[in-house]
């Protein structure tokens, strides 16, 4: 809301005392230098010649300094010509009755245009003023809800009257309460008041002014209170935006989660029976087999019960993080070597034991790098290596992990990160769609970046870039 050139009252009210002190000063001299220049040519010149001369004086100072000293410079060109010009010379007194007509004549002449000429500039000066006015309310009503905060309209309404505080007050049972406020609190009693709706009135404190555009400040109350529904209606918006994601996201975590708890849990409770079943008898393999696919339920159920945490923490800004110098390499190991491989599948690691050490948390970092191998690994191909590289390049350690599958769409690759979103298939099988989600988020709060692209020869492209330790 910036570029208007607005009407400052106090400002305007010293610069109008001071054009006027000047334009007297300068009209005394004008008044001084026209007589001092015809007094030796007034045989030459004709009365009413004379007296045109000085009705352009009048003119010029009614344009200047307004209707009072216009007024002013009529009565006293009139005594100068009537002194200096109207025989008898030098005294007040005129013989020829002639000449008292155009004397007096001359002072209503000179007194109507002073009028008209003021009251003409009058007419500019409140166009211009209404104009200004009308591009600021336009601004206040037509800008952007972030181009028009509440505080921004009080701003202009302290600025414009030279205020030192300006506020927002809003009446309930309690009595009147600041809803916003610019500079300085209110006080019990504000220099400048104005209704602004319903319940809301608007107060500003400074300077006494001497008749304050009332008009004009109700019309910045009037905006005031807009702006301040506008944020209402906005804070209420994302309040309902907020309780819907809320309900997206409890709704896909119900969805999932209850496939994803059931199926762990129905094998173990199916193992532990079979176990348990006295008129079973099994073999030490079986048992074993058994007791392996309990062990792996639980593992499933516990990377479940992580990710979940790991999310909420996210989501509630409550991940810490404990970035030091880091081994890549040792990292990168220390996640394959807890990432179980697919029966047929593999993958190839190029990570450089002599890169420099990157500035990022152990924990977050491993479980980065397992979630993103865990990616792959699901997205690849069987036969098809997932490929781990990692180089410096400059004052970042960057690493890829690569696949062969099918790829993202360039315009969906954005959705791969959201929380419960897997873009491959439409059912629960493959998990609850929160790895990325996760690495993303872990990346981001060690500073790094996390960025898909294509792979050459088809698939995806996770790329990790951390700072290097200082």
């Amino acid at each position: 809301m910036k570029g208007l050139d607005l009407p400052h009252e106090g400002r305007r009210r010293r610069w109008s005392t001071g054009r006027r002190l000047a334009a007297a000063g300068a009209s005394a001299a004008g008044l001084t230098v026209l007589t001092t220049t015809l007094v030796p040519v007034r045989d030459s010149l004709s009365l009413a010649s004379i007296v045109l001369l000085y009705l352009t004086a009048v003119v010029i100072v009614a344009a200047t300094g307004g209707l009072r000293l216009a007024l002013a410079a009529a009565v006293a060109s009139d005594l100068l010509v009537n002194f200096f010009f109207v025989p008898p010379f030098h005294t007040l007194t005129v013989e020829n009755r002639d000449l008292v007509i155009t004397l007096a004549v001359y002072v209503v002449v000179a007194t109507t245009i002073s009028v008209a000429v003021d009251l003409a500039a009058r007419q500019r000066a409140a166009a211009a003023r209404s104009g200004v006015e009308a591009a600021l309310l336009a601004r206040i009503t037509e800008a952007p809800l972030e181009e028009r905060p509440l505080t921004a309209v009080l701003e202009h309404v302290r600025d414009t009257f030279g205020m030192t505080g300006a506020a927002l007050l809003e009446r309930d049972a309690d009595g009147e309460r600041p809803v916003a406020v610019v500079g300085e609190p209110p006080s019990a009693h504000p220099t400048l008041s104005a209704p602004a709706g319903e319940h809301l009135r608007l107060v500003a404190d400074g300077p006494a002014l001497f008749a304050a555009d009332q008009r004009f400040l109700t019309l910045l109350a009037t905006g005031a209170a807009r702006a301040l529904q506008a944020e209402r209606l906005a804070a209420q918006a994302a309040r309902a935006r907020e309780l819907t994601e809320i309900d997206k996201l409890r709704a896909a975590l119900l969805a999932a989660v209850g496939h994803d708890l059931r199926t762990p849990l129905a094998g173990i409770k199916a193992c532990v029976s079979s176990l348990r079943e006295p008129d079973l008898e099994l073999t030490d393999a079986q048992q074993a087999e058994l007791l392996a696919t309990v062990d792996a339920s639980a593992d499933k159920m516990s990377d479940l019960v992580e990710n979940l945490l790991a999310l909420s923490r996210l989501q509630a800004g409550a991940l810490s993080v404990h970035p030091r110098a880091t081994a890549v390499d040792e990292i990168t190991a220390a996640a394959l070597l807890h990432t179980p491989l697919p029966p047929g599948r593999a993958v190839d690691i190029d990570v450089p034991d002599d890169l420099p050490p990157a500035w990022a948390d152990p924990g977050l970092l491993e479980r980065v790098v397992a979630n993103l191998v865990a990616n792959a690994l699901q997205a690849g191909p069987p036969g098809r290596p997932v490929h781990v590289h990692a180089r410096q390049e400059g004052e970042v350690i960057s690493l890829q992990v690569t696949d062969h599958g099918p790829g993202v769409p360039a315009d969906e690759r954005e959705l791969i990160f959201a929380p419960f979103q897997r873009l491959d298939d439409h059912t629960t099988h493959h998990g609850l769609g929160l790895g990325l989600a996760i690495a993303r988020g872990f990346t981001e709060a060690m500073n790094g970046t996390l960025i898909p692209t294509d792979t050459p020869s088809g698939g995806l492209t996770m790329t990790l870039t951390l700072p290097t330790a200082p």
